[in-house]
């Protein structure tokens, strides 16, 4: 009977070990599992973290891209701009901007205009009347915008040509031709421009990206007398 006793005890003891190794093991397994969920939240954050870093960074790239929107108008060849002088009646005068891109004004001389803001002009004017006017007061304004024209032709609704008083980049230009129309390569859109010494070359521009907010730097700001092309 002892023997029996030694026995169950012995058995009931092994018993209890396996139930503990079991509970063990299966603590275990709970543990790994968790880990392993915790693991795909985690690569979920960071790929979340990732596209966000992506999104501000394309944002940036469009502040960058369009910060030039809040620069000052340049007068351009055409422009008429309205000269005065506080208390000088004899110094009024509405000036258009030659070809060659100067003005003249009494007193003043001949002033290159052309690239240059109403805020410089007014300044230029200033110290040059200072030597026959103490602390003169001048005003410039811009009186009619004939200077600055970008064209857009091909496939949009109204091609043609389109003043500006500030600056404008692809995508506003589009926008004033009233879009491209349904049969467009939008993805095949060129920018022709010609500097100052007669020689052209053309800027791509795809359409496509921009709208996916990728690669901006094609929005460019429109220089006067660029030509969008819409095949």
């Amino acid at each position: 009977m002892g023997a029996f006793k030694r026995i169950v005890t012995n058995e009931g003891g092994s018993m209890r070990g396996s139930r503990h190794l079991v509970l063990c093991v299966a603590a275990l397994c709970v543990i790994a599992n968790h880990a392993a969920v915790a693991e795909e939240p985690a690569a979920g954050t960071e790929r979340r973290v990732a596209a966000v870093e992506q999104h501000v960074a394309t944002a940036e790239q469009h502040v960058a891209t369009t910060a030039g929107s809040n620069l000052p108008y340049e007068l351009q060849p055409g422009d008429i701009v309205t000269i005065s002088v506080w208390k000088e009646h004899d110094l009024q005068a509405d000036v258009m901007v030659r070809p060659d891109g100067g003005l003249s004004f009494p007193l003043a001389g001949e002033i290159d205009a052309e690239g240059h803001s109403i805020g410089e002009v007014r300044g230029i004017i200033a110290e040059r009347l200072k030597r026959y006017i103490p602390d003169p007061v001048v005003t410039v304004a811009i009186k009619a915008i004939g200077g600055n024209h970008v064209y857009v032709i091909g496939k949009v609704t109204r091609p043609g040509e389109y003043p500006f008083s500030r600056p404008v980049d692809v995508m506003q230009a589009l926008s004033l031709a009233g879009g491209a129309t349904p049969y467009a390569a939008v993805n095949e859109i060129v920018i022709l421009r010609r500097d100052n010494h007669g020689s052209q070359r053309v800027l791509r521009f795809r359409y496509g990206d921009i709208a996916r907010g990728k690669d901006l730097g094609q929005n460019v700001l429109l220089e006067s007398g660029d030509t969008v092309v819409v095949p």
